[in-house]
């Protein structure tokens, strides 16, 4: 009887083996700066008090400095694509930075780029996302100033 069950043991833990792997994923993606910052949700709750400035994207120059935060959000991806689920992040990543300008006083967030698993990427025109079978994530790093009138 013992003989009889092992290849069934086997089989079951073969199996089950292949389904944890099949089902981890990490997808990391790039998606468009200005698609996101148009999305319905980002005109209605992005506060136009508080510019956002990406990359090396020109600004007028900083009179104060609060200095650099890191924003990290993740959302549950469950029923949305990864582009969808990647701009629901951002847009909390970027309503957190604002969040925190207005609270030191900032009026701008400088200098974004994408800080995804410690990878920096700086630009003017994407944002990095990260995508498993349950959510998806960004992270960003910016620099909360008082710009010069």
């Amino acid at each position: 009887m013992k003989r009889e069950l092992a290849p069934v043991i086997l089989a079951f833990v073969l199996a089950m083996l292949t389904a944890t792997s099949a089902t981890a994923r990490d997808t990391k993606a790039m998606w468009p700066l200005a698609e996101a910052l148009a999305s319905p949700d980002a005109k209605a709750k992005l506060n136009t008090q508080v510019q956002l400035f990406f990359g090396t994207t020109a600004h007028p120059p900083a009179a104060q400095s609060f200095g650099e935060f890191m924003s990290n959000k993740k959302t549950n991806g469950t029923g949305k694509t990864d582009k969808e689920a990647c701009e629901w992040a951002f847009l909390s990543a970027m309503l957190s930075f604002q969040q925190r300008a207005a609270e030191l006083g900032g009026d701008a967030v400088i200098n974004i780029r994408s800080y995804y698993k410690k990878n920096e990427i700086s630009s003017e025109t994407q944002y990095e996302c990260g995508s498993g079978a349950l959510m998806s994530g960004v992270t960003f790093k910016g620099e909360v100033v008082k710009l010069t009138k």
